[in-house]
């Protein structure tokens, strides 16, 4: 009877450390998952943002990437719909996005995950339009002829998955980077 209880003491220690090696290894498989797919998501949809910013792209494209009550707080995106951006007397033709993230997290059974980054521009690929010179040398002065520095920093984004995909939800500037 001994021996009996000893094996199946054996027998459960083994299938409870199995079972406890497979949740950490189902936990970690859907967070790589989860926060993969969220970089993807926040790395197009901020790039698409500047895009429709910048170079004046259609904005029906956002609803992929960001929540359509987001896009409607969002001033600097609501500017550019309505053609009041400050690139607006610019032909841009291309640029530099660059974002990093510096911190996420999402438990693989919920819904919502918070994610800090950082985003910059450092180039943007473009000139004053031609009908737009006078406009823009009061605006800019001497340096009319390039367009303005896009405004890096540190944000934070609240993202929710919907239909199983991530949106942005909110974003909060948690610091202005300097230029450099």
């Amino acid at each position: 009877m001994k021996k009996l209880r000893r094996f199946i003491w054996y027998l459960a220690s083994r299938l409870m450390l199995v079972l406890v090696l497979l949740g950490v290894f189902t936990v970690t498989f859907y967070y790589a998952m989860n926060a993969s797919n969220i970089n993807i998501v926040l790395k197009d949809g901020m790039a698409k943002r500047a895009q429709v910013i910048m170079m004046q792209q259609d904005p029906s494209e956002l609803n992929k990437f960001f929540q359509s009550s987001y896009i409607q707080r969002d001033d600097n995106l609501m500017l550019a719909i309505e053609g009041k951006s400050p690139y607006t007397y610019y032909n841009v033709r291309g640029i530099d996005h660059r974002l990093k993230m510096s911190w996420m997290w999402c438990w693989p059974w919920e819904n919502t995950a918070r994610v800090e980054f950082t985003e910059t521009i450092p180039r943007i690929d473009g000139r004053v339009r031609s009908s737009y010179v006078e406009g823009a040398r009061s605006l800019y002065g001497d340096d009319y002829e390039t367009p303005p520095r896009w405004q890096g920093g540190k944000y934070a984004a609240t993202m929710v998955k919907e239909n199983n995909q991530w949106h942005i939800r909110s974003l909060t500037l948690l610091e202005v980077l300097q230029e450099e």
